[in-house]
């Protein structure tokens, strides 16, 4: 057995998938092999009865993920093999986008370049008030790949998003946050953890299968899924949680608490 610290840590709390990237020296960089493992955790996890939404962070305070890890992907020279890899990260990311509850990118500091890729693939960000999120890749006289560019134009518009690319800016987190690309910050005299846990507090006080519910629609809206498609997911999942004991459960507080009319 390898004496390796584990690339990327995962496990459960009351309900809240906690996964960390622990690269903390490598400032979280996204190897193919750290790629591989964050898609094999939301996939083992997808099924898991109890949880209500995932949180990913990485490890320290000062990055998030700092972007592909240049060292690993310098072996990467031809077009199949760029292929390969494009297609690889985008998978690993595409079983966050589909991880079928909620997931809370929590910017414990800088996204850049590959790491706001994965920071959009969330659906949502919070962030620290000293992290900063970009898409740098055109420093590195490449484009995005691993679908980060699509779910920047959805969040913030064409026009935005094709000045953020083009400029390869890099934005802190106030500047993110009035885009609509980060959800929340943390307040200067506030803890980020006491920011995440005030973010995630209204989904931990929903039963699982309605959370499915929502971030199935979402997952469908955001695939683009036809009109008719749509309306069949809602449908499905009205009808399972309406029958599901929690909805009756809930209802019958309700009329109780009315009494008789």
């Amino acid at each position: 057995m390898s004496d390796r610290p584990t690339a990327v840590i995962a496990g459960v709390a009351d309900g809240v998938l906690e996964v960390t990237i622990n690269r903390p020296e490598r400032r979280n960089a996204l190897s193919r092999a750290v790629l591989a493992e964050l898609k094999s955790v939301f996939v083992d996890f997808a099924n898991a009865e109890d949880l209500r939404v995932a949180v990913l962070r990485g490890a320290g305070e000062k990055s998030f993920a700092a972007g592909g890890d240049l060292r690993d992907l310098a072996a990467v020279r031809t077009r199949e093999e760029a292929r390969r890899m494009a297609d690889e990260a985008h998978d690993a990311l595409d079983a966050i986008r589909s991880f079928p509850l909620p997931v809370v990118a929590a910017l414990n500091g800088d996204a850049l370049g590959g790491g706001a890729e994965l920071a959009v693939a969330c659906d949502f960000r919070v962030a620290a008030g000293h992290a900063h999120i970009g898409f740098i890749h055109g420093r590195l006289n490449i484009a995005t790949a691993w679908g980060g560019g699509e779910d920047l134009m959805r969040l913030v518009g064409v026009s935005n998003a094709l000045r953020l690319l083009a400029a390869s800016e890099r934005l802190d987190a106030a500047a993110a946050q009035r885009i609509g690309l980060v959800n929340a910050v943390a307040a200067p005299n506030e803890s980020f953890q006491a920011e995440i846990d005030r973010f995630i507090a209204p989904f931990r006080q929903q039963v699982p299968q309605v959370l499915r519910a929502f971030k199935a629609l979402a997952t469908a809206v955001r695939r683009g899924v036809l009109a008719a498609a749509i309306r069949e997911i809602e449908t499905c999942r009205l009808v399972e949680t309406w029958v599901h004991p929690d909805h009756w459960h809930a209802a019958d507080n309700v009329l109780n608490a009315r009494g008789p009319t």
